[in-house]
């Protein structure tokens, strides 16, 4: 089995776990849109035990939505989106991740809290970079 590690944009949170998801959801509730601060959230599931944390552990954040069964962690220093448990899942946020999780996207869900500029701006242009 092969080792993904993942990391904080600052770097001062990095972590390791093997690449064994069994689950991949883009969620587009719109809790994961405020979490996130995007139209949903990606997010791949793996066993709770499946996370070695090589640096900043103490930075790590973790805030439980109240009333719901959903929560999110993030570095406190610049707010990216890290691992967090949830029952008996470890659920990683696959954008901290630096190489690409076993499983392909399996599913959107919450679909009908989905962001409403969402399906165009899938039909916009793209640019590699900035546009000119």
């Amino acid at each position: 089995m092969s080792i993904v590690s993942g990391s904080c944009l600052c770097q001062q949170v990095v972590f390791q776990c093997k690449n064994d998801f069994t689950q991949f959801h883009l969620c587009h509730c719109t809790q994961c849109q405020k979490a996130t601060g995007s139209a949903h959230a990606s997010n791949a599931f793996t066993v709770a035990s499946n996370i070695t944390w090589l640096k900043g552990l103490d930075l790590v954040k973790r805030y439980d939505v109240p009333n719901r069964a959903i929560a999110t962690a993030f570095c406190a220093e610049c707010g990216s989106n890290l691992p967090f448990l949830s029952g008996a899942f470890l659920i990683v946020p696959v954008g901290c991740l630096d190489n690409a999780p076993n499983i392909e996207v399996q599913d959107n869900i919450f679909c009908d809290e989905k962001a409403p500029w969402y399906d165009k701006a899938q039909q916009a242009q793209q640019f590699s970079t900035f546009p000119k």
